[in-house]
């Protein structure tokens, strides 16, 4: 027999630096465990460390504030996404902290805030807008000297987190071996609980993050549905294969549902695929996920990454469960949103000191190595995960949302030419003779055998006297171009210019040409130069 959903799942994500007892905590929290959970893999009982996303959950009462006359909740279940510490499986824990409502920052209380504790700050300021920091293993506190211990660190935790979002969230002293204080977590898990936003018309997607064979059962794709709904018999896509699949059964926490919806943490049974072709990945509407070569966000650097976001390197770009190398292009223009439409500048590096008017914004092109799943709107995050684990710097760079991208493989001819980016450039020439108050004479504007003079007709320049002209026409072969103005010259450029002046010679007059180049050769505009 199927049971219609009447819990209301809220997923909640434990982060921290490695070994602050996130799996411990989990462990005395949880009152079901997933197949994947509590560090049952052998590679992490032999290292003694969390190596994947672990699930389990602990069900409660309804809070009366939760109690809605829309929904027929009964049931609040808390699924707990244990997250690894290490500093080396930062891909994995971008992946689970996407899928969370509310995040608990584990901190152990006699190391305070470390370099991945710091890291996962970052990412609960980006995925989440609710938090509450665990102070573990209080136990291994002298008792005598505990309440200056926790009321120190909770003091210097309390003032990191004025320069975050959460400033004034909860911190709670605990020790999850020795289960204290435990009440406490979950009292401040319930106060800060509210109806999470779901989207339930919106088109399905849901995150795997395991997918194995069940005997009789077909393939079990388990993980957290991140918009839409989902019924037993809809067809889905593995989209990383595009093959499109039927649902067979719904599972939450081996209870059986006939639907399933955003932020709900399931199993989807599908018949006749192995599970060998998917480790982790994403299902879907049929079309509705997108593998993409190139992609156009509007970048927002992360603050505490202190190294220069520099044109034409290679970030870390990673999406959902997906990460994969990218060359970054930046480019600045309006706040309004990425638009083929307009021209964009194109800028060389970013960083704390770079001057950006409060009118612009800073976009990126990420060109990837290989393909990658995103879906419209998606959040991209660019890190440096090759930096020395060691140097404690920050490694996660920026973030930004889908704008635009191209699910070509070519996508260098069919998608690039569509961004009109520029650069700022100038070419300097000198007078070399005067036809008459309205007509000069230039050179070394171009060089002798360039073959583009013929672009720059028309454009603009300026003498270093100050007079404005334009490039009116060219000498075949040379380098030379005739300059025309609308005023006549003044006596003293002329003069200048023809050497009359008494004391005796001066400078060479020069002549300045502003342009802009478009990034792409093959960009659709009239010309590869413009003004």
């Amino acid at each position: 027999m199927q049971m219609q959903k009447n819990v209301l799942n809220l997923n909640i994500g434990l982060l921290g630096h490695v070994d602050s007892g996130k799996t411990s905590l989990a462990k005395a929290l949880s009152e079901v465990a997933s197949t994947a959970s509590f560090d049952k893999n052998p590679q992490s009982q032999q290292r003694g460390i969390t190596l994947d996303l672990g699930f389990s959950a602990l069900q409660l009462d309804l809070p009366e504030k939760l109690k809605c006359s829309d929904h027929n909740w009964n049931r609040l279940q808390y699924t707990f996404v244990d997250c690894p510490g290490h500093a080396s499986l930062i891909r994995t824990i971008i992946g689970g902290a996407q899928i969370i409502d509310i995040m608990i920052l584990v901190i152990d209380v006699s190391k305070g805030i470390q370099t991945q504790t710091a890291e996962c700050l970052v990412i609960g300021e980006l995925t989440c807008s609710k938090i509450i920091v665990a102070l573990n293993k209080i136990d291994t506190l002298e008792e005598e000297k505990r309440f200056a211990v926790v009321g120190k660190m909770r003091k210097g935790i309390s003032k990191v987190l004025e320069k975050t979002i959460f400033a004034g969230a909860p911190v709670i002293e605990i020790s999850a071996n020795a289960k204290l204080n435990l009440d406490k977590l979950i009292e401040a898990l319930k106060d800060i609980s509210c109806i999470p936003e779901r989207d339930v018309k919106a088109p399905f997607l849901f995150a795997v993050d395991h997918c194995f064979a069940i005997r009789g059962q077909g393939t079990v794709c388990t993980g957290t549905v991140l918009q839409g709904q989902i019924n037993v018999n809809d067809d889905v896509e593995i989209s990383k294969l595009k093959i499109i699949k039927k649902v067979k059964s719904i599972q939450m926490f081996k209870q059986n549902q006939s639907v399933a919806q955003q932020g709900d943490r399931i199993g989807i049974s599908i018949t006749q695929f192995d599970p060998k072709q998917l480790e982790r990945g994403l299902l879907c509407k049929p079309g509705y996920v997108m593998n993409v070569y190139a992609a156009v966000i509007r970048l927002t650097r992360i603050k505490y990454y202190n190294r220069l976001i520099r044109n034409k390197a290679k970030f870390h770009i990673s999406c959902g469960h997906e990460t994969a190398l990218a060359t970054v292009t930046l480019f600045k223009g309006t706040q309004c949103g990425f638009d083929e439409k307009l021209q964009y500048e194109y800028l060389e590096e970013y960083g704390h000191d770079s001057v950006i008017e409060s009118t612009q914004a800073v976009f990126a092109l990420l060109e990837f190595e290989q393909q990658i799943q995103v879906a419209p709107n998606a959040l991209l995050l660019g890190s440096k995960l090759d930096t020395d684990i060691q140097t404690n710097q920050c490694r996660l760079a920026f973030f930004g949302r889908l704008e635009l991208c191209s699910t070509d493989k070519d996508y260098i001819s069919t998608f690039l030419p569509r961004l009109k980016i520029y650069k700022e450039k100038s070419k300097i020439g000198t007078i070399q003779r005067v036809v008459n108050e309205f007509e000069l004479i230039a050179t070394g504007l171009f060089k002798k055998d360039g073959n583009n003079r013929q672009d720059f007709l028309g454009f603009r320049i300026r003498l270093s006297t100050g007079e404005w002209g334009v490039i009116e026409d060219t000498f075949g072969a040379s380098s030379k171009v005739k300059l025309r103005f609308m005023k006549p010259l003044a006596k003293e450029t002329l003069d200048r210019l023809q050497q009359k002046n008494k004391l005796g010679p001066q400078e060479p007059v020069q002549v300045e040409l502003k342009f802009k180049k478009f990034f792409s050769k093959k960009c659709i505009t009239s010309n590869k130069v413009i003004q």
